[in-house]
């Protein structure tokens, strides 16, 4: 199996499903946890040098961040569903707590930290949403923690649908140079989820010059770490996908580069 992909595990006793971490991708900025947490469950973490993101992708929760208190966060069913999900930005240094309202799919984003920051819940009328591409490449785009919220130090946050049969983070892009405002470099993972869960997608990393150029066969719940390079991402007829992205770096501007050779397809 590819160093790239990670697969989820059984919940843990704290409902943990799958963890990326600096350490485990090789890399210095991005991380990504998934929880699934029963009726009931509560989870407390402390943030440490890292800023977080707690996105319910599905399900209702009361969260308490540092001195703040969110009750009924989230409501989605399912991140299927045509609706935002529920969200709040923890700060660096502070604790966070979660109790499960309904069975809940906590995910996690994180990273560092730096500055007075504030716990703050980002509302559904704070994600703007908009469509990319047209024909096989349409894709519906929610920005949970866009790089025009000045909200948190260096993270972002993203979740895109794919419909059955198109191509997704496509034409080909990069953002793995460190040079704005051309291009800015940006650790990311993808969260796929797919509709029916039996379905796969496919994705792929690759460099200009092949030194990394992998092909993943995705399934319902895998992540995909991309440190570098173009990563596309194609789902079969009759399967939808949906992928939740955590982008980090050192500057926090998404100025992504398309891949010369299809940039084409733009035209």
């Amino acid at each position: 199996m590819s160093k790239l992909l990670v697969r989820p595990g059984k919940p843990g006793s704290d409902g943990k499903v799958l963890q990326v971490t600096p350490a485990s991708a090789g890399w210095e900025y991005a991380g990504f946890e998934l929880f699934r947490l029963r009726k009931g469950q509560r989870l407390t973490r402390q943030t440490g040098g890292r800023e977080a993101c707690l996105v319910l992708v599905s399900g209702t929760a009361d969260i308490v961040a540092g001195n703040a208190s969110f009750t009924a966060v989230g409501g989605r069913a399912s991140p299927f569903e045509d609706t935002a999900p529920g969200a709040v930005y923890v700060p660096h240094e502070s604790q966070w707590s979660i109790t499960a309202q309904t069975g809940v799919e906590l995910a996690v984003c994180t990273a560092p930290g730096a500055g007075e920051r504030q716990p703050r819940l980002i509302a559904p009328q704070d994600m703007d949403t908009e469509v990319r591409g047209k024909g096989g490449n349409t894709r519906y785009i929610r920005n949970i923690l866009p790089d025009t919220d000045p909200t948190a130090h260096a993270l972002l946050v993203v979740e895109v649908i794919t419909p059955p049969g198109n191509w997704s983070s496509y034409p080909p892009h990069k953002h793995d140079t460190d040079a704005p405002p051309e291009e800015t470099f940006l650790e990311e993972t993808y969260y796929h989820r797919l509709d029916p869960p039996q379905g796969f997608a496919f994705q792929r990393v690759y460099t200009d010059d092949r030194s990394l150029d992998e092909t993943m066969t995705v399934e319902n719940g895998d992540v995909v770490c991309v440190p570098r390079g173009y990563h596309p991402v194609g789902v079969p007829h009759g399967y939808t996908l949906y992928y939740l992205n955590v982008m980090a770096g050192p500057v926090r501007k998404w100025i992504f580069r398309n891949d010369p050779a299809h940039a084409w397809i733009l035209a």
